[in-house]
């Protein structure tokens, strides 16, 4: 084989992995993840040998009585093997004292998660499960770690896809006391929900809509039930944006919350 055939084989397949990469980029709207834009997220992983780069995940909360909390989680998630991802995140949270108005800010923990897609949606829905574990790490982090373990749901309609998620958290539940040592607005007990989604791919563009109800992991508080609408957007192949908006529905601070993020994906371009 010369040279130039050499050349124009492998410029071939290198353009062929970009193009099959940007193919399964221009996508990646579809895959929808626990707080972008919403909690309740789909059965499906990050592709094989791709990195997602979850730059800006913002949340904010206001309660009734006007107290405002932020929340950022940059993560990193890159899919190890076929339908299995794994993912760490660094939540790092603003939080307003009510009455003063004073602030204290720090990390929350170190957020480590693996999710394995168990099968492809057929007669059956898509299932997967994930495993997650919040370690003590930062000024705002519980004392010791939390793990979680999660199912998740996917079936297709041809008018919707319907997601179902249930999770529950190993570990004793915290004293009021315990709230800001913990920074656990986050922890539940236990979460289950559902969310609809409606995808409109000439647009790359999809819109949900979420209930779900948890049990905060401090002693004193009762389940709350959330509902919350939003929206997932590609810009392009490798890169979408999501916001949301919700509310809590029982309880007696049903305050609201928006959420704001960003993604960019990146595929490596060579196969092992």
């Amino acid at each position: 084989m010369t040279s130039r055939a050499r050349f124009s084989r492998g410029s071939v397949l290198l353009l062929s992995a970009v193009l099959s990469t940007s193919a399964a980029a221009q996508t990646d709207y579809y895959n929808t993840d626990a707080g972008r834009p919403l909690q309740i997220e789909d059965a499906h992983p990050v592709e094989r040998r791709a990195f997602e780069i979850q730059a800006a995940p913002v949340r904010l909360e206001r309660s009734r009585a006007g107290v405002y909390n932020w929340g950022i989680e940059p993560e990193l998630a890159y899919g190890i093997l076929p339908r299995t991802s794994i993912e760490v995140g660094a939540p790092f949270a603003f939080i307003e004292a009510a009455g003063d108005g004073d602030r204290t800010s720090g990390l929350t923990g170190i957020h480590l998660s693996a999710f394995h897609n168990l099968n492809a949606e057929t007669s059956i829905p898509a299932l997967a499960v994930s495993a997650s574990v919040l370690l003590p790490v930062g000024s705002l982090a519980p004392e010791k770690a939390y793990t979680s373990l999660k199912g998740i749901m996917t079936r297709t309609f041809t008018w919707a896809r319907v997601h179902v998620n249930s999770e529950y958290t190993f570990g004793s539940r915290l004293d009021a006391a315990d709230a800001a040592s913990a920074g656990a607005a986050e922890l539940a007990s236990w979460l289950g929900g559902i969310a609809v989604d409606r995808t409109f791919p000439l647009e790359a563009l999809l819109i949900t809509g979420e209930v779900y109800a948890r049990q905060p992991i401090h002693r004193d508080e009762d389940v709350e039930w959330n509902g919350g609408v939003g929206f997932r957007y590609q810009l392009d192949p490798r890169f979408n944006i999501d916001a949301g908006v919700g509310r809590r529905l029982t309880g007696d601070d049903r305050g609201w919350y928006i959420t704001f993020g960003t993604a960019y994906a990146v595929g490596l371009p060579w196969r092992p």
